[in-house]
């Protein structure tokens, strides 16, 4: 009974605000609720699911959805691992270089989303100036729209993978590296034998957290784009924000999320346990 309540505390605030708000969701998913004080609400079973089987364009958005939490996942990982390993070096001012990469970190989604507005802006943003274009509108064009958005997903979210993977760059064991470079490891051996063993873990981990993260992105993309154009960055999110809140389907978008939640738990779980195994080995 002691153990209870000494985690009641933190079991109340999951309760509250995941468990309950995730069973009111799953219950919204099967039925055709919808807006409006006098609307009636049905139970309709899987009837919501079935359509959303057959609906071609959220079956897009999700496939948009995966190429963006892919593409912004690994070169947020990539450009991340690279600035970890040269913010850990001793290097003149490196406080100052910490503290300006981990500035994206510190502005919100809106704001960022205004800024990148401003720098693709088609007359005066700095993008086509130093391009030396003019009238070139990246948010609006259908080919550049979704990479023009991924860039900005990794500047975005950079900062905090940095931030995982020096602390887990601090737990590499420094005599280890002092004594492959004197048995004649250069740079990238030492990096493989003896820095990324020991990073394995935290890289699995941040990885498969920041594919959620990104998979479930709103407030930036709807910012930037609000899906466009023509839907080519309408994620799966912004796709459930419309069907609920401009369009009233307030149980077509719960079907929507209960099967986004139901695939990211599969992928998250198939992820995990091949990062894990390869760890143990």
């Amino acid at each position: 009974m002691d153990a209870w309540l000494l985690i009641l505390p933190a079991l109340v605030p999951v309760l509250v605000l995941s468990v309950v708000p995730l069973a009111y969701g799953l219950g919204l998913a099967v039925t055709d609720a919808r807006f409006g004080r006098t609307a009636e609400t049905h139970f309709t079973g899987a009837e919501n699911f079935r359509v959303l089987a057959g609906d071609s364009l959220f079956l897009e958005s999700f496939r948009i959805g995966l190429v963006w939490a892919v593409a912004v996942t690994a070169l947020q990982f990539a450009l991340a691992l690279g600035l970890a390993l040269l913010l850990g070096q001793r290097l003149r001012l490196r406080w100052l270089a910490r503290t300006l990469a981990l500035l994206p970190w510190a502005v919100p989604e809106v704001v960022v989303g205004i800024m990148w507005r401003l720098v693709y802006h088609p007359d005066a943003g700095v993008l086509n100036d130093l391009l030396g274009l003019r009238g070139r509108d990246w948010l609006a064009d259908f080919g550049w729209a979704l990479p023009a958005v991924v860039l900005v997903g990794v500047w975005a979210g950079m900062p905090q993978t940095t931030v995982t993977l020096l602390a887990g760059l601090r737990n590499v064991p420094h005599e280890l590296n002092e004594a492959a470079a004197l048995d004649g490891a250069g740079p990238w051996r030492r990096f493989a034998s003896v820095t990324w063993p020991a990073l394995r873990p935290v890289a699995a981990a941040v990885t498969a957290l920041n594919f959620i993260w990104n998979f479930n992105s709103f407030g930036l993309v709807y910012v930037l784009t609000s899906g466009g154009p023509g839907g080519r960055t309408r994620l799966p999110m912004l796709f459930a924000y419309e069907e609920a809140f401009r369009y009233g389907q307030f149980g077509y978008a719960a079907a929507m999320g209960a099967a986004m939640t139901a695939v990211m738990a599969v992928l998250l779980a198939v992820f995990l346990r091949n990062r894990l195994r390869a760890v143990e080995e």
